[in-house]
């Protein structure tokens, strides 16, 4: 069984189809790539999945288990969280205290334990913190734990964001354009650190307009155009095909497609 699948997704805006019956499944330990071209609906599509939108049709299940249109914080609990493509970051919190945040789910203290400053709730903060220490270590920011956000590197920002994804102990992490705006360093950066997590057992479901990575670390891809299914396939299979190519590059584009596709 897939651990995360969806079935003729779509969703129509002022009559304009942004995702038109899109269907794929995605294997448990997989890095599966949502690409294509700008407007081809790849965000509007995570959005589904991730329960900000609401599909005008279809079904996204997440281990079998219909979650369509699932609001996103319950979605967490059931195991999915992800990444967005402008920073959702606390600039004026630490670093820490970003990924603390994303731990919220695993914590048991209601309002009136906070209120009555019981020592169990002091257990737990402690606990939070550690926890949000080790994430930090597992994307190389544990040297930024008590830096403020606003004054961190971008790059170390992309990586911030998904180590407070990481902090809800997703089964399935979708990532969107995490690469978007890094030199080359911090791509390298971001590339180790989608290898690691897939090792650790995490899916990762990836839109990223970055080819070269793209076709670095994904065991499968799906091409979008226009909404509706281009193409899927392994790395090799998609930058061969004429039919990507074009909707890239246009029909004489091969070459500039080796390039980007390389």
């Amino acid at each position: 069984m897939s651990i995360l699948s969806v079935e003729d997704l779509g969703i129509e805006f002022g009559g304009l189809k942004a995702v038109d019956n899109v269907s794929f499944a995605v294997e448990a330990g997989e890095v599966f790539s949502i690409i294509g071209p700008n407007g081809a609906g790849k965000t509007t599509l995570f959005n589904l999945i991730s329960g900000v939108y609401t599909p005008k049709h279809g079904k996204v299940l997440l281990e079998g288990r219909d979650v369509t249109g699932v609001g996103p914080h319950l979605l967490a609990r059931k195991g999915l969280s992800r990444t967005f493509q402008n920073l959702q970051i606390f600039f004026r919190m630490t670093a820490l205290e970003n990924v603390m945040v994303g731990c919220h789910r695993h914590e048991r203290m209601n309002v009136f334990a906070h209120l009555l400053a019981l020592p169990s709730v002091a257990r737990q903060n402690e606990a939070t913190r550690a926890a949000a220490l080790t994430l930090l270590s597992r994307v190389g920011l544990a040297a930024y734990a008590d830096t403020v956000a606003g004054s961190m590197p971008y790059g170390a920002l992309k990586r911030l964001e998904i180590a407070r994804a990481l902090a809800a102990d997703p089964k399935v992490l979708l990532l969107d354009e995490p690469a978007a705006g890094c030199n080359p360093v911090e791509t390298e950066e971001i590339d180790a650190l989608i290898h690691q997590i897939a090792a650790d057992g995490v899916t990762v479901v990836l839109v990223e307009h970055d080819m070269k990575l793209v076709m670095r670390i994904s065991d499968r891809l799906h091409v979008l155009d226009y909404g509706r299914t281009l193409a899927e396939g392994t790395a090799e299979t998609v930058r061969r095909n004429p039919d990507v190519i074009a909707a890239y590059l246009g029909s004489h584009g091969s070459k500039e497609a080796a390039r980007a596709f390389g």
